[in-house]
């Protein structure tokens, strides 16, 4: 059976698993998992690839991303090569280290972007890389430690991360410690690791009771979300195959001209996307809800995603705006 296209546009939210081949170690030691989950890193600096969650395991890794304008397969690309060629040279081996395909999984992000940042983040307690969780939360080698603040990785964004869980970081941070303790005793989540209606309903006995019943939802092994979601998604998808450069060069045009305002406000582009209500970030969040949409033609659901803000919020600032030009 001929092997899918993978699903991806810009602002796609997908778990990705990586495995070695064959089921070997992909990490000896510190220095090649500092040598992975740098280049993870920078390179989601780089291309602007959003990571939420990750867990970089002896034999495979977990990542929880949005992909960039230059897409899912750049970024794994990069960083799986890079890393392969590196590993290699320094432990004298050759051939591949990777399966040549690396399963990503779309995700839909409402009913399941908690979950799979807290199953992502108890990988290493599951498998006994540590022995207990007040343990994880000191592991460098996961992103829990960096949402409880323990340790800090400036390309993560623990800060969308935290917003799910609480308006205020101290009682998010508690939330989310509370929310990710309960799932220990769920231990291997099947239904997390891939799509498809099994996985999508919650497993075989839930799809059997539906068929009983005469229900039929659509679905995608490449996608983890209801029949809905996983209809619009493949509508987008071959609409975006025939639109995807324009989308492409909007996008960039977007990342240029918010870089733009921002060194000219003299604010940060992680300040910007952060939330911050600062004079100075407010203020070219402001200028940029208004060149987004109309230069760039980006829609209000992707401005907010440029700006740190909701798309609601984005509909405000534009409504201010011509209230002020018409009084």
């Amino acid at each position: 059976m001929p092997r899918q296209a993978r699903l991806d546009a810009p602002g796609t939210l997908h778990h990705v698993i990586v495995r070695g081949i064959e089921k070997p170690k992909i990490v000896a030691d510190d220095r090649d998992r500092k040598d992975f989950v740098t280049r993870m890193g920078t390179i989601a600096f780089e291309t602007g690839t959003s990571i939420y969650a990750w867990a970089l395991m002896s034999n495979h890794a977990h990542i929880l991303l949005r992909s960039s304008p230059s897409g899912l397969p750049q970024y794994m690309r990069r960083l799986l090569s890079g890393y392969a060629v590196s590993y290699n040279r320094r432990h004298r081996r050759h051939g591949h280290l990777f399966q040549n395909r690396y399963k990503s999984i779309v995700c839909e992000e409402e009913p399941y972007f908690k979950q799979l940042v807290r199953y992502i983040h108890l990988n290493p307690l599951r498998v006994k890389l540590v022995e207990s969780f007040s343990k994880l939360n000191s592991y460098r080698w996961c992103g829990h430690s960096v949402v409880v603040g323990i340790e800090k990785n400036h390309w993560q964004d623990r800060d969308y991360v935290l917003k799910w869980f609480g308006a205020k970081e101290a009682e998010a941070k508690k939330a989310y410690g509370e929310f990710v303790k309960k799932g220990i005793d769920q231990g291997h989540r099947s239904d997390l690791v891939g799509g498809g209606l099994i996985r999508s309903v919650g497993g075989w006995s839930s799809v059997k009771a539906m068929r009983r019943l005469g229900v039929r939802e659509k679905s995608d092994e490449r996608i983890l979300g209801s029949a809905e979601f996983v209809k619009q998604l493949i509508e987008q998808s071959d609409k975006t195959r025939k639109e995807q450069f324009s989308i492409l060069q909007r996008l960039q045009q977007a990342a240029l001209l918010v870089a733009d305002v921002c060194k000219k406000e003299k604010v940060s582009v992680t300040a910007l996307k952060s939330g911050s209500r600062r004079q100075n970030v407010s203020k070219a969040r402001t200028q940029l809800a208004k060149q987004l949409v109309e230069e760039c033609g980006l829609s209000l659901t992707e401005t907010g995603r440029q700006l740190g803000v909701s798309p609601s919020a984005v509909a405000r600032s534009l409504g201010r705006q011509d209230n002020s030009k018409s009084n």
